[in-house]
């Protein structure tokens, strides 16, 4: 056992001093994320735009690797369902770079679609942690109501909402992120790096 709280010990100290030694660059990641969300934020269409663009990209280049992948393994089993997939990914790839918002419309059902999930799944997660007096039940619970909310919001809005939803949701997500790499690299610039062993 001590074998094992020595090993411990070791990769923390370890993870603090890496930390330690690079808490500049992680630092400076924060604040890029961090600005990068706020310019989201504020103009969310254009960050809409850029994440269809950025799928469409995705999508195009898997098309186009699986459709390599699949003529150069014709012999195997499915050559004609990893074809369609191919092109499928291609195509759609394709439509979202022509034409981003109709892209962004359809990311948005979804986006919608995982909302009332979340918010489904996360009510009764409060419920049933209520059910066992737990004390964490009224944030759960909370969390599911806004993200049934925002999916309300967003789904009356329709297709207006395509336009900024996922921006404005990327946007505070980088918010988020940001500011949670600039707290890390703020306390990790205090660590003292520890003897190495």
């Amino acid at each position: 056992m001590s074998t094992n709280n020595a090993d411990l010990d070791r990769l923390q100290s370890a993870v603090a001093n890496t930390l330690h030694e690079h808490w500049r660059l992680f630092l400076a990641e924060g604040i890029v994320l961090f600005v990068l969300g706020v310019l989201a934020i504020v103009v969310p269409p254009i960050a809409t735009i850029a994440v269809a663009v950025l799928i469409g990209w995705l999508l195009l280049m898997s098309g186009i690797v699986g459709l390599i992948a699949t003529f150069r393994a014709r012999g195997a089993p499915g050559f004609g369902w990893s074809l369609a997939s191919a092109v499928i990914g291609i195509v759609a790839g394709i439509v979202l770079l022509a034409w981003p918002l109709s892209g962004a419309f359809s990311l948005t059902l979804i986006l919608t679609v995982f909302l009332v999930l979340e918010g489904v799944v996360s009510i009764l997660y409060g419920l049933e942690h209520k059910r066992e007096l737990s004390g964490r039940w009224g944030m759960m619970l909370f969390s599911g109501i806004v993200d049934l909310v925002l999916a309300g919001i967003i789904f009356a809005g329709l297709p207006g909402t395509a336009a900024w939803a996922i921006g404005l949701l990327v946007g505070i997500n980088l918010v988020f992120g940001g500011s949670a790499l600039i707290s890390m690299a703020l306390h990790a610039r205090n660590i003292a790096p520890a003897a190495k062993t």
